[in-house]
């Protein structure tokens, strides 16, 4: 029989909003042809990785004015600009990340090791924890957890190779212009008041995480930018970058082996979720509050 690629797809996917289940009608329209015979094969991937455009610009980076109970990592505030880029709306969930595993049969920092950090009553490299398993209940659709900086990027690594574009890790310059939505003057991501609507915190989340996408976004359509986890920046970290750090696309340290996860998650009070908060580990460490999102060059 004959074989017929369409020239002409109509149809949208990228308001679809992140979850399962999802129906997407499809109608297959043969101009002047009877559909009577026909044996019509649809081939897609729907991971649906939603991405938004992020336009450059410049703003104050660190802990300033809008914001209060600073850490000397988090000063002093200084200027930077950022050029134009993607970021995924969400973060990386278990359905997610468990596809990039499957196709890559990738086994984790964690899983080849002792595990991963875990908190009962106190904080605990627990054997046997990780992603699949992180400590406590998760849906297809919360964030991933217990996977390293290494582990992020061997993510983003095969997402390039798959779509054949350069999907990375975000710089932390990147990611706080972006949490603060377009580097504006917020304290958290999107509002510098009512937390509860915008994120998963201490005090609203059971210290749990949740399905993505559920709390109100940023002013750029960004969720979960504070709040659920922390997530894994590609830069190398220094306590005293701030003092030296380039205006134009900063992208860390390069000395030292740390790398830097900005934010707050649903252990951390109001105090710990302000958008310029800093935390740092190795690239081989994993912990049950921290995830990650992917960017991508234009």
């Amino acid at each position: 029989g004959d074989l017929i690629i369409p020239k002409i797809v109509a149809g949208d996917l990228a308001y679809v909003s992140p979850g399962t289940h999802k129906v997407i009608w499809w109608e297959p329209v043969l101009e002047n042809r009877s559909l009577t015979g026909w044996l019509i094969t649809l081939t897609a991937d729907l991971s649906l990785f939603n991405m938004i455009y992020i336009p450059g610009g410049t703003f104050d980076m660190g802990c300033g004015s809008w914001t209060s109970d600073c850490d000397e990592n988090e000063k002093p505030v200084h200027t930077v600009t950022v050029s134009n880029f993607y970021m995924s709306t969400t973060e990386v969930t278990v359905n997610h990340f468990r596809k990039f595993v499957e196709a890559t049969h990738y086994t984790t920092d964690a899983e080849r090791g002792d595990g991963c950090y875990v908190y009962e009553g106190n904080w605990n490299l627990k054997a046997g924890a990780n992603w699949r398993t992180p400590g406590f209940s998760q849906t297809h659709d919360d964030p991933v957890v217990c996977v390293s900086w290494n582990d992020a990027v061997a993510f983003t690594v095969w997402l390039s190779n798959t779509n054949k574009k350069n999907y990375r890790l975000p710089s932390e310059a990147e990611w706080e212009y972006a949490a603060r939505s377009g580097g504006k003057k917020e304290k958290y991501a999107g509002t510098s008041s009512n937390l509860e609507d915008y994120a998963w915190y201490s005090y609203n989340s059971d210290r749990k995480t949740h399905p993505v996408g559920q709390k109100i976004p940023n002013g750029l359509g960004l969720y979960d930018m504070i709040g659920n986890v922390q997530e894994w920046c590609s830069d190398g970290y220094d306590g005293n970058y701030y003092t030296t750090s380039p205006v134009k696309d900063p992208d860390g340290a390069y000395s030292g082996s740390f790398r830097v996860f900005p934010g707050g998650s649903c252990f951390m009070n109001d105090i710990r979720c302000r958008s310029s908060n800093r935390g740092e580990s190795d690239p081989d460490n994993m912990n049950f509050i921290i995830g990650f999102r992917f960017a991508r060059d234009l």
